[in-house]
């Protein structure tokens, strides 16, 4: 960036767009300009010079314009493109609506940012186990390479809704969404 202490300046080279279409930061490829000190943490808390960033249309602004290569993200916008850090993903999912039931299920997914996703083939679920303490990190894809922690809980409302049904030869306990089932754990024996 021109100045990497200014987000202003970054935001103020995203084009506007009509409605709630997303930017095509896929598309775009400007050179690497630096780090920012821009971190977006685990619950979801978005910060700029340790700071927490307060103002919800600033988040959503900078949240269009994220892009995920490698291990690494990126803000880009035509022009620039800079490093930031995402201390786990960098979206949480905050809220589950129901529709239906059984394997005609649909899960419909909002995150912090107000994007909404329903789980299924475009968007799966996934969910890591920590080996250590065994604690569940789930986790739906929202765009592209970019994933949404699921909310402690909105993970429990999963939790409600789970069936059991054998996964590899051995039980588990999952969700259906869309015609998918997504297992979210071992069933107990």
């Amino acid at each position: 960036m021109s100045d990497p202490g200014k987000a202003g300046d970054l935001l103020a080279q995203i084009p506007k767009g009509e409605g709630k279409s997303l930017p095509p930061v896929h598309l775009w490829n400007p050179d690497f300009c630096g780090d920012i000190d821009m971190r977006i943490a685990r619950d979801g808390t978005w910060y700029y010079l340790g700071t927490p960033i307060g103002r919800k249309p600033m988040v959503r602004l900078f949240s269009t314009i994220i892009r995920r290569d490698g291990d690494d993200y990126f803000l880009i916008t035509p022009v620039e493109k800079v490093g930031i850090r995402v201390d786990d993903a960098p979206f949480v999912a905050v809220t589950l609506q129901v529709e239906g039931e059984g394997d005609a299920q649909v899960l419909r997914f909002t995150t912090n940012v107000e994007d909404e996703v329903v789980a299924g083939a475009e968007h799966p679920i996934r969910v890591e186990i920590d080996p250590a303490t065994l604690e569940p990190s789930p986790y739906i894809l929202v765009r592209r390479n970019l994933e949404a922690l699921i909310h402690r809980n909105v993970f429990y409302q999963l939790v409600e809704l789970a069936v059991e049904r054998e996964v590899d030869g051995k039980p588990w306990l999952g969700v259906w969404s869309a015609g998918q089932f997504y297992p979210i754990g071992p069933s107990p024996v």
